[in-house]
Formats: C-alpha cells, sequence, structure tokens
C-alpha cells in the first residue's frame, strides 16, 4: 500500500488545522468541478496530512451547493486513504449535551439535491453502505477524544437533512422518534462518495445546541450557540492532534474493507462502458478499472 496521507475535512467553525508544518495552501483540479476551496497540505507527527474547509474560508458555500464528488475526488488524487470529517450537528437527545462529540456509526440520508455518486450511465457501480463509518478509525478516536478529555459517545445515527432551513419541531420529533441522536447538514453524500472512493471515513459529529425539540430552545442565543461551535472548534484541533501521532495506517488494505469498496461492484459489462465516465473515474476507481 502506497504511503497513507491522512484527509481532514472541516465543518462550521473549523476553516484551518494548527500545528501542521510545512503547510502550503493550494487548489487541486478535479474532473467534477472545482473543490470548496484551496486545500490545506502539512505535516504532523511524521505524518502527511491535507485539510478540506468544507464550506470554504469564510462560509462562503451552504450545505446544498457544496460540491461534495469534487473534495472527495481531489483528496484521493493527492493521496488520502482516511478521511476524519468534522461536522456541526444539532442534538436530537437530552443525554447528548451542547459540546458532546458524537462518533456517530449510521446515517439516515435525507438529501435530495445533491450529486451522490461517481457512477451514472454508462459505469454502474453499487457499494455497501450497511456499516458507513470505519471502525478502525472510530476506535482511535474514541482514545483520542477520552484523552483529550472531551465528552464524547461512541455511536448514533446522523439525520442528514438537505437545509439551509433548519428542522421543523415536527420533523425533530420524527427524528426523535426513529432514535436518531443528531442531526446535520453535510455528512451526506460526502460518506457515500468516500465509500466508493475506497476510503476509510470517520465522522466527528460536534453537537452545539439542542434542536428545537428541546424544552429550553426558545431561551438559547445566537451568540450562546456561536459560543460553542467556536468552543467545539477548538476541542477538535486538540482532538485532531491527539489523534494522528496514534492512527496507524494500515500495513495493506483496511481490515474493515473500505479500501476494497469497489472489489464487486462494478456491474456494467466492459464493452457497454462510457470512455468520458471511465476517464472522470481514474483516480476514484482506477484500481478495479485498470484491471
Amino acid at each position: 500500500m502506497a504511503e497513507a496521507v491522512l484527509g481532514i475535512i472541516g465543518g462550521s467553525g473549523l476553516y484551518d488545522i494548527e500545528g501542521l508544518t510545512g503547510t502550503h495552501w493550494r487548489r487541486v483540479a478535479s474532473p467534477y468541478g472545482e473543490t470548496s476551496d484551496e486545500f490545506l497540505f502539512g505535516g504532523l507527527a511524521g505524518r502527511d496530512v491535507v485539510f478540506c474547509p468544507r464550506h470554504g474560508r469564510g462560509h462562503r458555500i451552504p450545505p446544498s451547493d457544496v460540491n461534495f464528488r469534487a473534495n472527495i475526488d481531489a483528496l484521493k488524487r493527492v493521496g488520502c486513504t482516511e478521511i476524519i470529517s468534522l461536522s456541526a450537528v444539532g442534538s436530537l437527545s437530552e443525554s447528548l449535551a451542547p459540546g458532546t462529540f458524537v462518533l456517530v456509526d449510521q446515517f439516515i440520508d435525507r438529501t435530495f439535491a445533491r450529486e451522490r455518486s461517481f457512477f451514472g450511465t454508462g459505469m454502474v457501480a453499487h457499494v455497501s453502505m450497511a456499516h458507513p463509518v470505519c471502525a478502525r478509525l472510530g476506535d482511535a478516536l474514541e482514545v483520542a477524544a477520552r484523552a483529550e478529555g472531551i465528552p464524547v459517545a461512541r455511536g448514533g445515527t446522523y439525520v442528514v437533512m438537505e437545509g439551509p432551513q433548519f428542522s421543523s419541531l415536527a420533523e425533530a420529533e420524527l427524528y426523535r422518534s426513529w432514535g436518531a441522536a443528531v442531526v446535520g447538514m453535510t455528512n451526506m453524500p460526502e460518506g457515500k462518495l468516500a465509500r466508493e472512493a475506497e476510503m476509510c471515513y470517520a465522522t466527528v459529529a460536534m453537537v452545539t445546541d439542542y434542536d428545537c425539540w428541546h424544552p429550553g430552545h426558545d431561551s438559547v442565543t445566537v451568540d450562546a450557540v456561536i459560543g460553542v461551535l467556536l468552543a467545539n472548534a477548538a476541542k477538535a484541533r486538540g482532538l485532531i492532534a491527539r489523534l494522528v501521532p496514534a492512527l496507524v495506517p494500515p500495513e495493506t488494505q483496511c481490515p474493515k474493507g473500505c479500501h476494497a469498496a469497489l472489489d464487486h461492484a462494478m456491474i456494467t459489462a466492459p464493452g457497454a462502458r462510457d470512455p468520458e465516465l471511465l476517464a472522470r473515474l481514474d483516480a476514484v476507481a482506477g484500481r478495479v478499472l485498470k484491471d
């Protein structure tokens, strides 16, 4: 396996990563269009790290307009084999207070206005999303968060809504009835695309507030939410600094199967494949298409 590069995607409030050495910002070209911003390249504890600000520096891009395909494709092109996704979310449970980091293990995708696959007419593929989060990354994140003293919950379902508006009360109660832990707007189709690109993927869902279902919701001010958001961003930087030295990449493929997600996914017969689409898939699916 080639030298593993760690990709980090930062959400609301997290637009750079402190502590990296030898840093520079650089735009990475993708056949799927422009990425959210330039990527920040650097090193940490002897590991190459690439950071992508999901909404762009200055938070220019709303959730539905994020070019998720370009971001994931470009991260794959620069050698990333693992992605840590940092995202601000609302809590759907009394036990998950603002400031808690939830290491989710499942998603419910309620988005509808986004390009959600690298594949399509001329090259059809179906990957399994039964277990969308890499448990190996989840284990490492849990250890790092507890060592850093961050309130952390392991496991839970993240409902991904389209936005940009927040939930209605009826929607929030529906998500709670499903047993979901948090709600946000950005981790799908990001996680699906990372799976198609055969990259390990894990989400750190950083709770900023209780969603509108909570009895105390109306007394929460914007300033208070922003305060939690900024505090979470600071804790996330500490988490990454703690995680990277301890995160040992696998010597070959990920034992959880992330790096082999396309092994049995291709459906289209070789003679029916679209050459133009295949050319765009060179980074995402080159491992299997070259065989």
